[in-house]
């Protein structure tokens, strides 16, 4: 709702621009989409990493805090 009213903000005072934005943004939502989905599997490998170095520790049933 926040980004929509930005929207019309930016509308009301250089309306050229809002449109630019309004054409924009899904090509730079779709740009950004391989880069998102290159992290995702980055944070799952180093979670993956985590999960073999804290095994000895879930095993024996040590507990954190």
């Amino acid at each position: 709702m926040i980004k929509f009213l930005l929207w019309l903000l930016l509308f009301v005072f250089c309306w050229p621009l809002a449109l630019l934005a309004l054409v924009l943004y899904p090509l730079v939502w779709l740009i950004s989409l391989p880069f998102r989905l290159v992290g995702i599997a980055v944070e799952g490998v180093f979670e993956f990493l985590r999960a073999i170095l804290l095994l000895p520790a879930t095993i024996f049933g040590y507990r954190r805090g």
